[in-house]
């Protein structure tokens, strides 16, 4: 009698009670044990608003790791796209530098020529100078334009002394200087892509918030101005053909 009265007390405490026959069953059951009426288990609530809380919290939990995740790529391309435009740059820097390099041989072959230019050979040196003296890209760029047209006019110097044309000196130091301006086109085509790209992802919206997180501000084109995108020249076909 006792573990019967216990039993009961359990179904009680259950609250599951079939409203066709008053038949109070276990917690959980589904159908009335004594009529077989299918139950509304008065704990339905209490459980659900549990699993519910449940895939809240889930929910919660998976949204932070994708926020994480989402964060933490964001920071890492801008840092990558940043150092793509470094890195881009140092490969521009390379070509200029050796660029520099060429010019006190190419100006010491023209002055053995042309000892009265030296207006001309002033302004190479000038631009040199400032290249030197220049620490961001902007400086630098503007002033590799301006060594663009004081290279440009010394130049044309040979226009003047058609005995430079033969000089071997001066004819290998103008191919050292076409192949370095080649490969300075090159490089600084490839510059400009890395800061498009850069400059493309700090102006959308989410890109914007991990740029300016990670310290990445937007960079400068290597522009050449329209007077010195054709120059240096350092074909003399059609010049030999004509003397």
């Amino acid at each position: 009698m006792v573990a019967e009265a216990s039993e009961e007390e359990e179904a009680v405490a259950a609250g599951n009670k079939c409203k066709s026959c008053s038949t109070e069953n276990a917690f959980g059951a589904k159908y009335c044990a004594s009529c077989g009426a299918r139950l509304k288990n008065n704990g339905g609530s209490t459980m659900k608003l549990a699993k519910v809380l449940g895939l809240v919290a889930v929910a919660f939990v998976i949204g932070l790791i994708v926020v994480g995740c989402s964060f933490v790529s964001g920071y890492n391309k801008a840092v990558t796209l940043n150092e793509n435009v470094n890195s881009a740059w140092a490969q521009v820097d390379n070509q200029l530098q050796r660029r520099f390099d060429l010019i006190p041989n190419l100006v010491e072959t023209v002055k053995g020529v042309a000892k009265q230019e030296e207006k001309v050979f002033l302004g190479v040196a000038e631009a040199r100078k400032a290249y030197t003296q220049a620490k961001s890209v902007p400086d630098k760029a503007k002033a590799a334009t301006g060594f663009e047209s004081a290279l440009s006019r010394l130049l044309v110097i040979q226009e003047r002394y058609p005995e430079l044309k033969s000089n071997q000196s001066f004819l290998k130091l103008q191919d050292s200087l076409e192949g370095t301006e080649n490969r300075l086109a090159v490089e600084r085509k490839r510059y400009n892509d890395s800061v498009k790209e850069l400059n493309t992802f700090t102006r959308k919206l989410m890109g914007s918030i991990y740029s300016r997180l990670a310290g990445v501000e937007p960079a400068e084109y290597f522009q050449i101005e329209e007077a010195a995108k054709s120059v240096p020249k350092v074909d003399f076909n059609s010049d030999n053909k004509e003397s």
